[in-house]
């Protein structure tokens, strides 16, 4: 019964939030949030003498119209609601149809797109947009985007709060029509999107290197841009692509006890062979038009290894041009090391480390773990064992997790236990 009301709870509060908010206005976020609340903890309550019914979503949505009526008649008076519909809940001819109206499954989702708009405000930073889409439209709880991001609850709910005081002064959702920001806005909500996804894939928690409930809600989020005319741009279907492609291969990330598996160790016959058709699918429909993005270039990345049946007989020398095209477009040191690295696939190790130590802003790698693994990795297949060593220690020190930490332990070995000289053939990265 837990679980199913945690299942439920992931998947319906954003819709339910939403939907109240556009009936409550945004100025009453908490309280529309309060009546989920009610809601599941009454659905709890029956479930557990009288089962689970047929529908739950459906039943947690009635709850929650037939508790939201009882505010409005209760309220109306000392409270304001949403502004274009104060006429319509005065007056008890209209409250009901107005708001069965408005719990429709049709305007339940545009008022879920218009949630998501409402958070990524422009007057917001990133970190806090981030913090409130997870909060009101995934369901999280403080706790988990505490654990998530490896920051304090207080610093969560300080975030949130702030989000929601520049949300109030709004009144009322984003308007998806006739905005003259909804471009700029799209631009930060798939921005949101791929930060949560990237969280979940490449986690920072300790304790969950690999965070696949981050992932699917990130692509929950993408696909509902998806859905809606105006958000479906070819960007946002290479953000889905890239995800796609990327959460094929989330069952091979991670080892059954939970420890980091490098790329070339992953069994690919247990890649999600649906999930790579469909990123592939994707990526042809992005390709639409002219715009090109960096989604579309990480996308078409990520599409490259999906289709190769080894490391070994990836085509490195179109992925190293889409790197290069990726450096111009978006350059970083992170995408100067991984072109590096399929430099050195395409051309060998030597020149992988010379591309490797030619990046520009290698400060900024310092505590990164994966530069030195890189590091390690060529010069151990290079036959350098005490240069690769020292890299790999390097990598030991500043690594975030302990399953980080055990992977490169264990690179540590290799360089000096049995069988080092096989395990110079190829270079593993995390």
């Amino acid at each position: 019964m837990i679980e199913l009301g945690d299942h439920l709870f992931r998947r319906e509060s954003g819709r339910m939030v939403a939907a109240l908010t556009r009936i409550f206005g945004v100025h009453n976020l908490e309280l529309a949030e309060d009546v989920v609340q009610d809601a599941f903890c009454r659905a709890l309550e029956v479930w557990s003498f009288h089962g689970v019914p047929e529908n739950p979503a459906a039943w947690l949505m009635t709850t929650a119209k037939n508790r939201a009526l009882d505010v409005v008649r209760r309220e109306r008076s000392a409270r304001t609601f949403a502004p274009e519909l104060e006429r319509l809940l005065h007056s008890e001819w209209t409250l009901v149809p107005t708001v069965n109206e408005l719990l429709e499954p049709t305007a339940i989702q545009d008022d879920q797109l218009r949630m998501m708009f409402s958070c990524c405000h422009p007057r917001l930073p990133e970190d806090v947009q981030i913090a409130i889409v997870l909060r009101i439209l995934c369901g999280f709880g403080v706790n988990e985007i505490a654990n998530a991001f490896l920051i304090t609850e207080s610093a969560v709910e300080k975030r949130i709060q702030r989000g929601k005081k520049v949300l109030a002064g709004s009144k009322r959702l984003f308007d998806l029509i006739e905005a003259d920001d909804f471009a700029a806005r799209l631009t930060a909500v798939q921005r949101a999107i791929y930060l949560i996804f990237n969280e979940g894939y490449h986690g920072s928690s300790a304790d969950h290197p690999v965070r696949a409930d981050l992932c699917h809600e990130a692509m929950y989020l993408c696909a509902m841009l998806r859905a809606h005319p105006l958000a479906s741009t070819t960007s946002t279907y290479a953000l889905s692509a890239l995800m796609c492609l990327h959460a094929a291969r989330l069952a091979t990330h991670a080892d059954a006890s939970g420890n980091l598996t490098s790329a070339f160790d992953q069994d690919r016959g247990q890649w999600d062979q649906r999930l790579v058709a469909e990123g592939l699918r994707l990526l042809g429909l992005s390709a639409a038009g002219t715009e090109l993005t960096a989604y579309h270039i990480e996308a078409a990345i990520a599409g490259m290894h999906a289709i190769a049946k080894s490391p070994d007989a990836t085509d490195w020398a179109a992925v190293v041009s889409l790197y290069d095209t990726l450096m111009t477009i978006e350059p970083s040191p992170v995408v100067a090391l991984n072109r590096g690295i399929a430099v050195g696939h395409r051309d060998g190790a030597r020149r992988g480390l010379e591309e490797i130590r030619a990046i520009v802003g290698q400060d900024r790698l310092m505590s990164y773990p994966f530069y030195f693994g890189a590091l390690g990795e060529f010069e151990l297949r290079d036959g350098q064992l005490a240069a690769a060593s020292e890299h790999f220690r390097s990598a030991i020190a500043v690594a975030r997790s302990p399953m980080e930490r055990l992977f490169f332990e264990r690179r540590l070995q290799v360089c000096s236990g049995p069988g080092s000289d096989e395990s110079q053939n190829k270079v593993k990265n995390g």
